[in-house]
């Protein structure tokens, strides 16, 4: 990781925090080229009612259309789902950098099998509210991973 690695990664953490404190799903994410960012989002299943609202996925509505993704990072402050996971790749992502995997182990073999760099930040602030999220609301955390 660089600094604006974990400049960037911050402001996925955010992203996270400030879902979390509206009572949504604490997951954040950032779509970023060049250092500099072209959309962040966070996790909206709760706040908007909408089950793909996931926090990679409405950091990539934001960023609206894109010529290419291919130059481009993306940050999410935990692990991504396979949905998320299929949208980087479809999108041709190339680079993921991610919070942390220890609360939710998500694809990141399957990214790296189609050629995605990924890196795994062992963030302790990612670690510490997923872990605070998961242990406060644990009905809505098997619903956002479809236990």
């Amino acid at each position: 990781m660089n600094a604006d690695d974990t400049r960037l990664l911050r402001i996925a953490y955010d992203e996270a925090k400030a879902g979390f404190d509206e009572g949504g799903c604490p997951i954040g994410s950032v779509l970023a080229r060049g250092g500099e960012v072209v959309a962040q989002g966070r996790n909206q299943r709760v706040q908007k009612g909408d089950p793909i609202a996931h926090g990679e996925m409405d950091a990539l509505r934001k960023a609206g259309r894109q010529k290419t993704y291919r130059d481009t990072t993306l940050y999410t402050s935990l692990s991504p789902c396979m949905m998320c996971t299929g949208t980087i790749i479809q999108f041709g992502i190339p680079r993921v950098v991610i919070g942390e995997n220890t609360n939710f182990g998500g694809n990141e073999d399957f990214l790296r099998s189609k050629g995605v760099e990924v890196i795994v930040a062992d963030d302790p602030d990612c670690i510490a509210l997923m872990q605070r999220f998961i242990t406060e609301k644990p009905t809505l955390w098997a619903e956002d991973i479809a236990e």
